[in-house]
Order: structure tokens, then sequence, then C-alpha cells
């Protein structure tokens, strides 16, 4: 755990300092988000946060690489660059689009470019784990799968990055959890595949926490697209990298709960919950609206938050702790043979529910 902690600080300090250099850049050369209408900024804020996570992460690898257990394996050092790789090709997709605009097509053609590298290196599905066995996939399902997995989990980051601090939280919590269920199957059971997941969620977590203090509200600079799209992207890889290689068999469910088997299926879902259901939603209203999927609107969760009275720090507050709620909820329920984490999952969304629901509440009982 010391060399994870190590990661993490590096990762989180680099990020904090870059921030610094790339707010200065992003102003010299103008990539700066102008005030629009479905905004809630009321100044130009600089983008290029993805530039000084970009950086966190660079140097959070280097050192990973130089210890004794992250450093070992050169399956696990050969992944990591190569998911390195292709986060730099994500990252200068976005610096591109922060400082021109690019259109729907020019920037999913660089998503795509990115994803290949990884996927074309070895980073994709080769099957599926259920409990009681494993599909296997064809080379072209295979690739298929995993570009789409990072394209999804790319884009809806992205939606999702509507409020001061929103993404880069809802992120991190989502790979704290992830590196939690990682961190017990590299360390406790040796496997060396969850290494991987596990050095990639760490730098993530460690990025995010050092760009938070320049993002949270009022923020001094935004991650962009170049952000954005690079969190979407090391979510998704260390995702694919741990569920789309492990072999169920041999994880060892012992004193783990009957939720454990499904763990490595469901912890995916629960820790990309809040951008998939903001994704998913967007393009079901937009549809349903006959407009296409990416023509921006004011309907995003944390603009109903919003609308429903809360403040700009309450609603950011309150998707974190819905994300925080589902992703440790279910690996709680997944690795815990016991149960109270059922008790403190639904003590949880009780809370949330209520914290949510506490404007509207409030306004009936004072016109009660």
């Amino acid at each position: 755990m010391r060399e994870y902690l190590l990661v993490l600080f590096v990762a989180a300090g680099i990020t904090y300092v870059v921030a610094s250099l790339a707010r200065r850049l992003a102003f010299r050369y103008n990539a700066v988000a102008l005030v629009r209408v479905r905004d809630v900024h009321t100044k130009p804020i600089p983008y290029f946060g993805g530039v000084a996570m970009l950086g966190g992460l660079a140097a959070a690898l280097i050192v990973a690489t130089h210890l004794p257990w992250l450093g070992r394996s050169e399956l696990v050092q050969r992944d990591a660059w190569v998911i390195f790789a292709g986060a730099l090709v994500m990252c200068v997709v976005g610096v591109v689009d922060d400082l021109f605009e690019l259109g729907a097509a020019a920037k999913l053609s660089g998503e795509v470019l990115a994803a290949g590298i990884v996927v074309l290196n070895g980073v994709k599905f080769y099957w599926i784990p259920l409990p009681d066995r494993i599909i296997a996939l064809d080379n072209i399902a295979s690739i298929a799968l995993a570009v789409f997995v990072i394209l999804f989990c790319t884009n809806a980051v992205n939606l999702m990055d509507g409020l001061d601090g929103l993404a880069a939280g809802v992120v991190a919590i989502g790979a704290a959890s992830y590196f939690v269920y990682a961190y017990l199957l590299s360390y406790e059971q040796d496997l060396v595949r969850a290494t991987t997941s596990s050095l990639i969620t760490v730098a993530l977590v460690g990025v995010c926490l050092g760009f938070l203090p320049h993002n949270v509200h009022k923020a001094r600079m935004f991650m962009g697209d170049s952000g954005a799209l690079l969190l979407g992207f090391l979510l998704a890889t260390s995702v694919i990298s741990l569920t789309g290689q492990l072999d169920p068999s041999r994880v060892n469910a012992s004193g783990g709960s009957l939720l454990s088997a499904y763990l490595p299926l469901l912890l995916p879902f629960a820790v990309m919950a809040l951008p998939f259901i903001d994704l998913v939603s967007a393009y079901v209203r937009r549809t349903l609206a006959g407009k296409l999927w990416f023509e921006a609107d004011k309907q995003h969760l944390h603009h109903r938050m919003l609308q429903l009275g809360h403040s700009h720090a309450a609603a950011v507050a309150l998707l974190w702790l819905w994300a925080a709620v589902i992703a440790f909820g279910m690996v709680g329920l997944g690795i815990v043979d016991a149960a109270w984490p059922a008790y403190a999952a639904g003590a949880g969304v009780v809370v949330a529910v209520v914290l949510t629901l506490w404007p509207r509440l409030r306004r009936r009982a004072s016109h009660g």
C-alpha cells in the first residue's frame, strides 16, 4: 500500500503544480471557456486542466516503474505505458478542441485513434467473465467492445463536466472504489492482471485530487475536453484491463459475499453510474426531441440539481455523495460477507434521497 500511496501523492502533487503553468498557457493561447447560455460560470475561465493531469500521470507512472512491487512485472509496465500513449493522444485531441472547437466527426476520429492505440497493443476485452463460465470473444468482437467502452466512457465524463469540481470528483470516487477491488486482487491474491488496473486507478485518483483545488467552486480553471476525455479514457482502460482480462476462476471468493462472483461485471456499471445515467438520458431525451445526440441542452443531472434549488456547491456535493453510495456500496456488497454493507448502502441511499429533495420538501413545508 505504501507504493500506491507514493504514486497517488506524486500524481496529485505534480498535477497541482503543473496546473498553474497550464493555466498561464491557456490564457496565452486564448484557450478559455466563454460564457454560453447553457453554462453556469459568469466569466471566461481557462482550460488545459487535462495538460496538468497528463503531467501528473506521466510522473506517477515513471515513479511506479521504479518501485519493487509495481515495477516488478514487464506486463504491467508495458500495459501502463500503452495506456499512457493512448491518453496522450486523447489529451491532444482535447487540447485541439479546447483551442479550435473541433466538429463532432473530427473529435470522434481522434477518440477512435486513441482507443485503437491501446486496443491494438493488447488492452482489450479477451472475454466476458461470468460466475459459472467465461464467454470468449473473437478478435473483432474483442476490439469492437473495447473501443465502444472507451468511447462511451470518454463522452459520458465529458457530458458530466458541467459544474466546478463535478467530473473530477465523480471520477476520483469511481476510480477509488475500483482501486479497492483491484488492490485486493493484485496484492492479496497476487493476480498480475489486476495490478495494471490498480496502478492506473490510483494514479487517476491522484490527478483528480491534484486538480480539484484549482477546479472547485469558484473554479480558477476548467479541465476542458483535454481533461474530461483523458479522465474517461483512463477510467475505461482501467476497467478493460481488469474486467476484460480477469479469469474469474482465479478469484478466491472465500470470505466474500455471493455478489463477489458478479462483481467484475457489476462494478464497472457502479463506477460509471452517474455518467452512464447522464449520457443515456441525454441520448433518449434529445432523440425524442428530434435533436442530434451531441446537441447541448440544460437538462443534465447537474442542471436538474440546480433546478431543484440547490446551490452550485451543494449540487456538486450531492452528486459526489450519490457516486460514493453507488460505487462503494457495490464494492462493500461484493467483498464483505456480512449484512452491514447492505445496511450502510441502504442508509446512504436514504440520506442521498432526502438531501436531494430537501429544497422541495422545505418549500412544501413552508407553504403548508
